[in-house]
């Protein structure tokens, strides 16, 4: 089977809910419905079961100016997020909210552009590969 490239444009990505629009732009195009902004939704959509990375198949993923989105996800949009998800106590584990608001803080903490870059990761069929602003196909 042939290798599917994907290209995710990281001028569209400016904040978390933007990004969700990119993966949705290249990834959920042909579906009736979008992905929300979580980071256990994008992991499920990577195991292939509905968007364009099907089952098991390879896929070159390509994110251009992502070296600009790791500032845009970095520490201060992880900050927001662990804010917002404090704003909810009953819907998330406070004490592991907590815990990974304080690494964030002291610099020992992943970022939500490190967690996206881990979920990739962790699906072997995704070939991640980033473009700097100036690179091209």
């Amino acid at each position: 089977m042939p290798t599917k490239t994907l290209t995710l444009d990281g001028n569209n990505i400016h904040d978390i809910p933007s990004f969700y629009t990119e993966i949705n732009r290249v990834f959920m195009a042909d579906e009736d419905w979008q992905l929300g902004p979580s980071l256990d939704a994008l992991d499920d959509m990577l195991y292939g079961a509905y968007g364009a990375a099907r089952g098991e198949e390879s896929v070159v993923l390509i994110w251009r100016n992502m070296e600009k989105n790791r500032a845009d996800l970095g520490i201060a949009a992880t900050r927001e997020y662990y804010l917002e998800k404090l704003k909810h106590p009953d819907q998330f584990n406070l004490t592991l909210i907590r815990k990974k608001l304080a690494a964030l803080e002291n610099d020992t903490g992943a970022t939500y552009f490190d967690i996206v870059l881990q979920i990739i990761a962790d699906h072997p069929n995704i070939t991640l590969r980033g473009q700097d602003a100036a690179s091209s196909d």
